[in-house]
């Protein structure tokens, strides 16, 4: 169940941002800044989220009419193991210390469709979240705190949950676009698991931003998936990749060690919600990408 308590779009007082180094943060707050809506982006060297004093830090940052995007978390290449899922709910455990003792306006959590597993075979927002192993069990925790946080201090939450996200500026280069584009220049071949038949979604970050501005714009609360809702094998990804390049690229094959597994969405909800968004199609989000990271190639 969603809710957009601002019908009309509205700016924002005030964006702070927790986690201002990632790629999200960095390219939201482009974007809102693009916009005329006063951000700060709050960064681990400011405020420690894994420090038991960061709540008090942060009331002495967030004021009672700012909007809070919260985009803070261990991404899956800085670990999948307990420790990392451990330091993400203790980061979360910091910020419901912080709802307790002071306010804002809104939230929004950057969450992940980790927080569903693969055996799905439509996705849509109220498919149960058992997650994805420990990175989106983590989600799943994270979720479920805030939410009893908010509710507690009678504060609007937004949960958005992207699939993975696309675009220059990445710094995960996980499989999929980002780290095909980066291969196919430096090292002309792009590598697959099996014949990469999987076929999953991908949604470029300029969306990211404008959506989850949307969000900050119309106070929504509830949660949404963040998806285009349409699945693509990685090896079709690979074609497309390999197009955009002015040179050969080979595709190579490495043996399977995973079942094939797919993941499609339906995105009657944010068709609903949000029915002035639009995604990018996946060519023009791939040949921006190009363009962004090898300013000097002809795409």
């Amino acid at each position: 169940m969603m809710k957009h308590h601002s019908p009309a779009p509205t700016k924002p007082k005030r964006v702070v941002i927790l986690g201002a180094s990632g790629f999200v943060a960095r390219a939201l707050a482009r974007h809102l800044a693009e916009g005329g809506i006063e951000t700060l982006a709050v960064g681990s060297l400011q405020v420690d989220l894994l420090e038991p004093g960061s709540a008090t830090k942060l009331q002495e940052i967030i004021r009672p009419d700012d909007a809070l995007v919260i985009t803070s978390a261990l991404t899956p290449e800085k670990g999948k193991d307990v420790r990392a899922f451990m330091k993400n709910l203790t980061m979360v455990n910091h910020l419901c210390a912080f709802f307790e003792k002071a306010r804002c306006a809104h939230v929004v959590y950057l969450s992940s469709d980790a927080v569903y597993d693969d055996s799905t075979a439509l996705v849509r927002e109220t498919t149960p979240r058992t997650g994805l192993g420990l990175y989106g069990l983590m989600h799943v925790g994270r979720e479920e705190m805030l939410q009893y946080a908010s509710n507690k201090s009678k504060i609007l939450l937004c949960v958005v949950r992207p699939c993975a996200i696309y675009g220059a500026g990445d710094t995960h280069n996980s499989y999929g676009p980002n780290r095909f584009v980066r291969s196919a220049i430096k090292d002309r071949k792009i590598t697959l698991f099996g014949n990469g038949e999987e076929r999953r979604d991908h949604v470029y970050i300029r969306d990211v931003s404008r959506f989850l501005a949307l969000c900050l714009e119309h106070r929504t609360e509830g949660a949404v998936n963040l998806v285009t809702g349409n699945a693509i094998s990685f090896y079709d990804l690979a074609q497309r990749i390999v197009k955009l390049c002015p040179h050969k690229v080979e595709l190579e094959c490495l043996p399977r060690a995973t079942p094939i597994t797919h993941r499609h969405f339906d995105v009657s909800l944010r068709l609903k919600e949000f029915p002035s968004f639009q995604c990018t199609p996946l060519e023009t989000g791939l040949a921006e990408t190009f363009q962004e990271v090898f300013p000097g190639l002809n795409v």
